[in-house]
Formats: structure tokens, sequence, C-alpha cells
């Protein structure tokens, strides 16, 4: 058996794929600490595999050349909590427009001007995340003046979408605009770090949780998603038309529309026994 402090820098070769073993030596016994099966292969030399502790990496290369680019692998310790233990996983709720009035009229009374930009804008826009907070002034504005309607192109998939811009959005924009032209940048939303040009998803799902809670909303129900999600849902509750919202939400298939509204049978049934011949 061969001591820990020699595992480092060696190489086992197995089956075409060379294993080289780095990182520090575990305190425990050597024979807590290592496994080794020794069996003769083809040429007669010893196929080892060694069973690793946490306190381990692989760097891993593919063929015995090593031609790849190396692949560090940590294993898993058995306590670990997974990211996902307490949390409600799945789609996020849209917000009601008793919802939407009420954080609107919060954030007009407390003049947080770049706030209800971002909030009006991503009800009208339907945009993801990362496109909203990547805005640019000149993407919403010819000159002086706010567009009735704007094309980006979605970062996710590449394709341009449309989106309309309401008279309660373009007033909210025009009163932001004295204060984000001070700044020089040429995003709407720019970041207060000097090292980002814009605001970062993280701080705009932030945003969106105090949001939900400044009126009472369980915040563990709603995101971001909620925000692209609120329109269009009031879009097809009123017309029906699942075409209409697949081209406002930029999907590609109808089908991608369809789980992203979650549309069951009960509401095809309802738009259904709206409509008599």
């Amino acid at each position: 058996m061969l001591p820990a402090a020699l595992l480092r820098g060696k190489t086992s070769e197995t089956n075409g794929r060379s294993l080289r073993i780095v990182g520090t030596t575990d305190p425990r016994p050597a024979a807590l600490r290592q496994k080794w099966s020794v069996a003769n292969s083809v040429w007669g030399e010893p196929d080892c595999s060694v069973v690793i502790n946490n306190t381990l990496a692989i760097e891993r290369r593919g063929g015995r050349g090593g031609g790849e680019a190396p692949m560090l692998v940590r294993p898993v310790g058995r306590d670990q909590r997974p990211w996902n233990k307490g949390l409600l996983i799945g789609q996020k709720k849209p917000l009601e427009p008793k919802h939407v009035w009420s954080i609107r009229v919060r954030l007009e009374i407390s003049r947080s001007w770049r706030d209800l930009v971002i909030f009006n804008l991503a009800i009208d826009s339907k945009l993801r995340a990362c496109d909203l907070v990547k805005l640019r002034l000149n993407d919403i504005c010819s000159g002086a003046k706010v567009r009735h309607r704007a094309t980006i192109v979605q970062k996710k998939t590449g394709r341009p979408v449309q989106f309309e811009i309401t008279e309660q959005s373009r007033s909210s924009v025009e009163a932001w605009l004295p204060m984000l032209r001070t700044t020089g940048s040429r995003y709407l939303f720019p970041s207060r770090l000097h090292a980002r040009p814009h605001i970062s998803t993280r701080q705009y799902a932030r945003l969106v949780h105090r949001w939900v809670e400044s009126i009472g909303l369980e915040s563990t129900f709603y995101g971001t998603h909620s925000m692209r999600r609120t329109k269009a849902a009031q879009i097809y509750r009123k017309t029906g038309n699942l075409r209409a919202v697949q081209l406002l939400l930029g999907h590609s298939k109808l089908e991608s529309t369809v789980r992203y509204l979650g549309i069951e049978v009960d509401d095809a049934l309802n738009i259904a026994e709206q409509i008599e011949l």
C-alpha cells in the first residue's frame, strides 16, 4: 500500500483515461484514507482504483495523451444539504390587477422613480430578467421622446421581440430621465457599482420580493417570472388568443407558451363555455 503523501502528482492509467490526483493529505490513518484494488491489465501493468475522500480532487484528462481540458471533480458528502430543500420549486404566480395597482401606488408615493420604471416596464415588456436589466436608453427613446413600441433581441433565443410602452410607463420614464442623464449611463437602470454598467438580475429579484412583501403577499410564491407572466396571463384570460401571447412572450413554439401559462383543461372549457352558437 502506497502512503498518502505519495499520491500527490501520481498518475493512474485506466482504460485509456489518465487520472492525476492533486490536493492535500487527509490526517486520518492510511487504512481509512485509501483503498486499492489491483488487477493485471493486458499489458501486465497494474490497474488501480482509488477511493478518494472529500479533501482531494481529481484532475481528469481524456485519452492517454491527456488532450482534453482538465476537469476538477470533488465528491459530495452525504451530510451536504440539498440546495432546494425547504424551498418552493415550480412556476411563480402572476400578479393580479389589484396587486399591480397597489405596488404602483406605493412606489409613486415613495417617489422611487427608478423602481417605478422597472416595475412598469417589467409588466409592459414581458421580458426575462436578463433582458430587462440590460435595456438601454436608445431602446425605448427617440431623442427626448419615449417610444410607444420598442424592439429588442432576446438573449436566450437570439430572436427579436416587440413590446408596447403604455402611457403610465412613458410617464414614469419621463420622470426618471432627468436623473438618469446626470449619471451619463447609456443603460436605463445603471448600477451603483462602477464595475457593473447596469443592475444585476439578482438585484432585480430582490426588488420584486420587496414589492410583493410591501403589499402583504408571501414572497416565496413570486419572482421575476411573475412580472413576465402578469400581463400575458391577463391577455389570455380575456381573449383566449394563445398565438398573440406566444408572439408577445417571444416563444418559438406554442407548446412553450401553453406550459408557461400553465393552461389546463378547465381553462379551455371555461373559454368554450363563453361561446354560444
